[in-house]
């Protein structure tokens, strides 16, 4: 039988009572460290034959220390949970830089990097512990939709290839010490749909379960994700899995993401969680939005009891996450659940 970790509970408890902080964007935070290609090879792979810059994941082995300053910036903004470095942490990404083999090891280093800070700051300060969030992202391949406009029936990726690759994911982010597993950026539901069968495998061989978080994406102003899906139909797909939340994160500002997070907060069964961008990027890429102004924009959702869990993603810091700490702290946590998940949670 299948036993909830004691930090799974702690989470779960904590849910109840506050407006959880997410931490937020990694990539922008290692863009801004204006790295070079020797810091990404770094000792192991410094013979590598193919170029590594760009790979961010890879700076859990080769500049730990720069993961850990960033882990460290967020929690003293505020942040209860920090999601590794592992978003491209899968065979089927790492692909992309011929280090299949090294998947194991970014994931088991990341979780253990962000375990480590994270239990810092909870001695610090036991009455706010600190969550590690296994980042699990949505891989460069559709389950789907095909690749050619010329032969729709085509797929790049089985469901049995993502499953059996988010398990290996899955299995070294809790050997590395992860409190939850965050599948996110969720663009196909059955890509999202292969991950958790992957979880639900592993949650039955070593009888264990730890909470899991599901955060999608919305793709563009029809409202969809890039699979065509409505908010409602992604919910719907996926709440036979007891999740912890369920939510949206990316492509959006919080301006955009509030009709689609307000369908959420209306029907899911689960705690909501949002972690936006940092409004919408300008012609160069770049987000421009004040930690000011996000907070403002994010306040409407967690006025209206929208949400469980908030943080940001694209373009956010830890400015913009203290902000939303600082403004999250005023309001109550959505507490609309059904009767089933209230006796769970």
């Amino acid at each position: 039988m299948r036993t909830l970790t004691e930090r799974g509970k702690r989470l779960q408890e904590i849910l109840k009572d506050r407006i959880l902080i997410l931490d937020g964007a990694m990539g922008t935070m290692i863009q801004d460290r204006k790295l070079e290609e020797t810091d990404f090879r770094g000792e192991r792979f410094a013979d590598h034959p193919h170029d590594l810059k760009g790979n961010n994941d890879i700076l859990s082995i080769t500049r730990p220390d720069v993961i850990t300053d960033i882990h460290r910036a967020y929690l003293e903004a505020g942040a209860d949970i920090i999601e590794t470095n592992t978003f491209c942490s899968t065979s089927i990404a790492q692909a992309d830089y011929h280090l299949e083999s090294a998947v194991r090891d970014l994931n088991v280093d990341s979780a253990r990097i962000a375990r480590e800070v994270a239990d810092e700051f909870t001695a610090k300060n036991p009455a706010k512990p600190r969550f590690v969030a296994g980042s699990i992202g949505p891989t460069n391949r559709s389950a789907s939709i095909s690749p050619d406009v010329n032969d729709p029936g085509f797929r790049s990726v089985t469901f049995d290839e993502l499953v059996k690759m988010y398990g290996e994911q899955v299995e070294a982010l809790i050997d590395g010490g992860a409190d939850i597993l965050l599948v996110e950026t969720v663009f196909d539901t059955l890509n999202a749909k292969a991950a958790l069968f992957a979880i639900d495998e592993l949650f039955d061989q070593r009888n264990i379960e730890v909470p899991v978080m599901i955060s999608g994406t919305i793709t563009d102003a029809s409202g969809r994700t890039l699979s065509g899906q409505t908010t409602e139909a992604f919910l719907i797909s996926l709440e036979h899995f007891p999740l912890l939340s369920i939510g949206l994160n990316c492509a959006l500002g919080a301006k955009q993401l509030r009709p689609y997070i307000k369908v959420l907060a209306e029907k899911a069964p689960f705690a909501v969680s949002a972690h936006p961008n940092a409004g919408l990027p300008n012609e160069f890429g770049e987000y421009d939005q004040t930690p000011e102004e996000m907070a403002a924009e994010v306040e409407d959702f967690v006025s209206s009891g929208f949400l469980n869990i908030v943080g940001g993603c694209c373009g956010t810091s830890p400015a913009h996450i203290r902000a939303l700490a600082e403004m999250a702290a005023k309001y109550q946590p959505r507490n609309a659940f059904n009767k089933e998940v209230q006796e769970r949670v």
